[in-house]
């Protein structure tokens, strides 16, 4: 993702997250790359690719072998929106998922990220286990579906998609662009 607090800054923009069904199937205990990719991609290329573009964004990006499913992290993520604390709590998921290679589908991590950003961690787990916003879900993946979305981050500007990390100048030119 890029930062999106430059990008607001500079071009008066309002965002609104939108999550995608990456590997819904994905097991709760996770998947290694090697099999869930079993040699289709070169994950070491991809993974250098990726920490390549982190870094010209300043996020920073670890060594992770495993992928975890995020359809809990993403139902959280929705009431922590409502919160006011969505984008703080959606960054603390970027960093335990892709620096820390933690487990996003587990509850008590969830719980532990929203109190990180000043969320109650014992209403984080009644969201989980109510799953309270699994709707809001529901929706925006049909919405990422309706809108042909085949990986993340995907980013959409009246119309125009950037997909996968891209630099900051690539975000620039397509609002420039489009503007």
């Amino acid at each position: 993702t890029v930062r999106t607090d430059r990008l607001r800054e500079e071009f008066d923009l309002e965002f609104r997250w939108s999550v995608f069904p990456l590997h819904p199937d994905t097991p709760d205990d996770g998947q290694e790359l090697t099999d869930l990719f079993a040699g289709r991609y070169d994950i070491e290329a991809m993974m250098q690719r990726c920490k390549q573009v982190a870094g010209e964004l300043k996020l920073p990006f670890g060594d992770r072998t495993r992928t975890y499913n995020s359809r809990r992290a993403q139902e959280l993520g929705k009431w922590a929106e409502g919160q006011g604390a969505g984008e703080n709590f959606h960054m603390q998921v970027y960093r335990a998922y892709f620096v820390d290679g933690l487990n996003i589908a587990k509850p008590d991590i969830l719980a532990e990220i929203a109190a990180s950003v000043g969320l109650d961690a014992a209403k984080a787990l009644k969201v989980i286990a109510k799953r309270s916003y699994a709707g809001d879900v529901d929706d925006d993946w049909q919405r990422a579906s309706e809108l042909g979305v085949t990986a993340v981050p995907t980013s959409i500007y009246r119309q125009q998609a950037l997909v996968g990390f891209q630099a900051y100048a690539s975000y620039r030119q397509l609002i420039a662009e489009t503007r």
